[in-house]
């Protein structure tokens, strides 16, 4: 059983398997929380809605909505967040990022439901390790579900100031020494 600490996340931020230390101390990650209506930290995402739609993917058999997120509490001196969603178990156990979204300006207090789904007005989309860019839902098979892990972290770069399409690593690269704060959701699916 895949066992992920979510709520504590501190100054971690998970990346191609290996784990970086990015935040600076003094940040009070306890307090800097993300949260959805959707589903709760450890609960399962239900229904199709959320599910990808890739037709290469017999899996994906979603609508591809984006779940409404929201957050709180951002560490001081943050500018904007990035948002990445991962599902360790995908791929045959190699995982799967599949959504990068970055330059969050620091105003905004979350991202409504489906937004992650359409072209980018409030922040910049990344690569995935598939295509298309942008939120692409879970797409797990029947039977055990898959863990797909949500995280914010809160920065001190302006929302202008990374490059399009970067990849989760070479997002993590570029955050490295900026990063104020991390806090993240686990969302299960299974196809139904």
């Amino acid at each position: 059983m895949l066992m992920l600490a979510t709520r504590n996340l501190g100054s971690l931020f998970f990346t191609g398997g290996v784990m970086l230390t990015l935040c600076c101390a003094g940040a009070n990650a306890a307090d800097f929380v993300l949260t959805s209506p959707v589903f709760k930290d450890g609960a399962p995402i239900v229904g199709t809605k959320y599910g990808g739609n890739l037709k290469s993917n017999p899996n994906c058999i979603g609508e591809n909505v984006s779940p409404a997120f929201s957050w709180s509490n951002p560490p001081e001196g943050t500018k904007s967040f990035a948002m990445l969603m991962y599902d360790p178990e995908g791929r045959g156990g190699a995982g799967i990022t599949q959504w990068v979204a970055y330059g969050i300006p620091a105003s905004l207090t979350g991202l409504a439901e489906g937004e992650g789904s359409q072209p980018a007005d409030k922040f910049i989309i990344g690569k995935n390790s598939i295509e298309p860019a942008g939120y692409i839902g879970p797409c797990a098979p029947r039977g055990a579900p898959h863990h797909y892990v949500f995280t914010l972290i809160a920065n001190d770069l302006e929302p202008g100031a990374l490059k399009s399409d970067l990849t989760r690593d070479e997002l993590a690269a570029a955050l490295s020494g900026h990063v104020k704060g991390v806090t993240g959701l686990v969302g299960l699916y299974a196809r139904p």
